[in-house]
C-alpha cells in the first residue's frame, strides 16, 4: 500500500531531560510541543501533564502559569507557539535548547482530541525538519493511536502538477518522547495509509483516472501484498455475464467500465466472507439528464466510495487481519454519448431484475445494484457493506460530518456505528421506511430506480430500499457518504478536497470482527 511518506514517526523512551532537549538523544529539533489541558486542580494543584513541568524546569519558565496569561485554555486541536530570544550578553536558560515552544491543547485526551492535537502537530511542523513531543508520552494506546493518524492525515498534501513548488512541505520527522506502545504506532500507520490512499486516489484527476487506469492502478498498489488478488473485468466480460447496469452506465464514454475485484484471503482462514462494494464513477457528468457546469466540478470524486473500499482492503491485509474480505468495485465514466442509457430506457440486472431509469443523473445505485446482485449470487458473502457518494438528499438532511448509515442488521449498524466513533468518521443510523416502497413502483419493469411517487421525499431512503432489494438474504449495510467524502475546507485532521471518509471506519470494523 502507499507510504505515508511525512512525516517520519520516531519514539523515544524514557522521560523528558535536558539530555533529551539538547538534541543528543534523537538529533537536534526545530520544535518542542508540550501538552496543555483544562485546569484539574486537586487541593489547589493544576493536574501536570507528561512532560510538561520538566520541560518547563528545562527551559526556567512555569509553562502552566505561561498558558494561564496567554489565555490558552486546553482545549482539543487549541495551540500556542512562543518564540523565546537569545539573549546578548547573557545565557539565557534555554540557550542549546530549541527557542520554539508549542503549547498543544489534549482537551479531554479521548481519540478524537488526540487526534486533534495530532493534527495541530502536522500543521505548526509544515515547512520544518523535526520535532519533539511529549503528547501521548504516557503510553495509553488509544491516545498514542489518534496522536499518530491526526499527524499523518493532516500532513496530506494534495496531487500537484504545477510548474511552481506546490504546497509547503510537510514536517519531515516526529519524535515522541515517552513510554509509548510501539504496536499502536504501527496500527496507526495503517489505519492513516489507508485513509491517504483513498484521498489520493479520489483526488486524482479524470483525465487521468479512467476505469481502465484506476484499474491499473489497483493492480500496481495491491501487486505484492501477501494473501491479496486482483481482478480486473473488461466491457466484452460485463455483457457476456449480464452486468447489463454496470455496462449501460459505461457506455455513453469513450473509455469503457471495468469491474475489479480486490480479495484478500489470509491462509489457514476459513471464517466468513465480508464483502465491500464501492462506487467507482470515475467522472458524472449526469449523462442524458446532464449536471449543470458547477455540479460537475467535484465529479472526479465520485469514486470516492470505491477508494475507501479498496483502502480498507489492502490495510486488513497490511495488519494481517484474520478476515476474508473482497472489495467488488464497479468502475464506470457517466458521460454524454450517442451510445448514453436514456430516461425510460429499462436494464435487465444481473439477479434478472428489471429496472426502468428515469434519471440518468442517478447512476450509482445502478452500477451498486448490479455488482451487488452479482457479488451476492458469486460469492456468497455473509456480509455485504456497500459506500458511496450515493445522494445530495443525505448530506441536506445530514450535513457534511455525518454519512447516512441504512442496515437490515441492528448489529451490523451498531458494529459500524462503533468504528466509526473511533476513527472520528460518524454515522447516523437511518430508516428504511416500509411505506415509501411503493414509490419505486414502475409500471413497466419490476422496480424504477428513483421515486415515481412525487408524495415521497426522503431520496437517500429510497436509493436505500432500491439498494437492499439487490443485498436479497445477506446481512447488509449501506454507507451513503455525499457529505462527508468531500470537505470543503481544511479541518482538524481532515484536509480541504476528498476527506478519504470510511477508509479507516472499514478497516477498523474488520478489525473488530477478527
Amino acid at each position: 500500500m502507499s507510504e505515508a511518506a511525512r512525516p517520519e514517526i520516531v519514539l523515544v523512551p524514557g522521560p523528558l531531560s535536558r539530555q533529551a532537549l539538547s538534541g543528543s538523544v534523537d538529533g537536534a529539533y526545530d520544535v518542542l510541543a508540550v501538552p496543555i489541558a483544562p485546569a484539574q486542580r486537586d487541593d489547589g494543584e493544576v493536574q501536570p501533564r507528561f512532560g510538561t513541568a520538566d520541560a518547563g524546569v528545562a527551559y526556567g519558565i512555569d509553562l502552566f502559569e505561561l498558558a494561564e496569561r496567554e489565555g490558552v485554555k486546553g482545549a482539543a486541536g487549541e495551540v500556542h507557539v512562543v518564540s523565546l530570544p537569545r539573549l546578548t550578553g547573557a545565557a539565557a536558560p534555554w540557550d542549546g535548547l530549541s527557542n520554539r515552544l508549542a503549547l498543544v491543547g489534549v482537551g479531554d485526551e479521548s481519540p478524537t482530541a488526540m487526534r486533534r492535537a495530532g493534527a495541530v502537530l502536522a500543521r505548526i511542523g509544515t515547512g520544518r525538519q523535526r520535532m519533539l513531543t511529549t503528547l501521548a508520552g504516557q503510553g495509553d494506546a488509544n491516545a498514542v493511536r489518534a496522536l499518530v493518524e491526526g499527524v499523518l492525515l493532516a500532513s496530506y498534501r494534495p496531487p500537484f502538477t504545477g510548474l511552481g513548488t506546490g504546497p509547503a512541505p510537510a514536517l519531515g520527522r516526529l519524535t515522541i518522547l515517552g513510554e509509548v506502545d510501539e504496536s499502536a504506532v504501527a496500527d496507526a500507520r495503517i489505519a492513516a495509509r489507508a485513509t491517504l490512499l483513498a484521498r489520493l486516489l479520489t483526488a486524482t484527476p479524470s483525465n487521468v483516472k479512467n476505469p481502465q487506469s484506476l484499474a491499473d492502478r489497483m493492480v500496481e498498489l495491491a501487486a505484492g501484498i501477501d494473501g491479496v488478488t486482483v481482478s480486473v473485468h473488461d466491457e466484452h466480460w460485463l455483457e457476456r455475464t449480464g452486468l447489463a447496469g454496470i455496462a449501460a452506465v459505461g457506455r455513453g464514454s469513450a473509455t469503457p467500465p471495468r469491474l475489479v475485484t480486490v480479495a484478500y484471503a489470509p491462509e489457514r482462514t476459513r471464517g466468513p466472507q465480508v464483502v465491500l462494494v464501492g462506487k467507482g464513477i470515475t467522472y458524472d457528468t449526469g449523462g442524458i439528464s446532464i449536471k449543470p457546469r458547477e455540479a460537475m466540478v467535484p465529479m472526479k470524486t465520485d469514486m470516492a466510495g470505491a477508494a475507501a473500499a479498496f483502502a480498507a482492503v489492502l490495510a486488513a491485509a497490511e495488519a494481517k487481519l484474520p478476515v476474508r474480505v473482497t472489495a467488488v468495485l464497479p468502475l464506470a465514466e457517466n458521460a454524454f454519448g450517442g451510445a448514453s442509457y436514456r430516461p425510460g430506457d429499462v436494464i435487465r440486472m444481473v439477479d434478472g431484475t428489471s429496472v426502468e431509469i428515469r434519471n440518468t443523473d442517478a447512476e450509482g445505485r445502478i452500477v451498486l445494484a448490479d455488482a451487488m446482485a452479482w457479488a451476492r449470487l458469486t460469492l456468497a458473502p455473509d456480509v455485504l457493506v456497500d459506500v458511496a457518494t450515493l445522494t445530495g438528499a443525505a448530506s441536506l438532511g445530514l450535513g457534511k460530518r455525518h454519512g447516512a448509515l441504512y442496515s437490515n442488521d441492528p448489529d451490523l449498524s451498531t458494529a459500524l456505528v462503533a468504528a466509526g466513533d473511533r476513527t472520528g468518521e460518524a454515522l447516523w443510523p437511518m430508516p428504511l421506511v416500509e411505506e415509501y416502497r411503493s414509490a419505486l413502483d414502475s409500471a413497466v419493469a419490476d422496480l424504477s430506480h428513483i421515486a415515481t411517487d412525487t408524495r415521497v421525499s426522503g431520496g437517500s431512503i429510497t436509493a436505500a430500499l432500491f439498494l437492499e432489494h439487490f443485498a436479497g438474504d445477506t446481512t447488509w449495510a449501506h454507507l451513503d457518504i455525499a457529505g462527508p467524502a468531500r470537505a470543503a475546507k481544511t479541518e482538524h485532521e481532515v484536509t480541504e478536497g476528498p476527506s478519504g471518509f470510511g477508509a479507516r471506519l472499514l478497516f477498523r470494523w474488520l478489525a473488530s470482527r477478527s
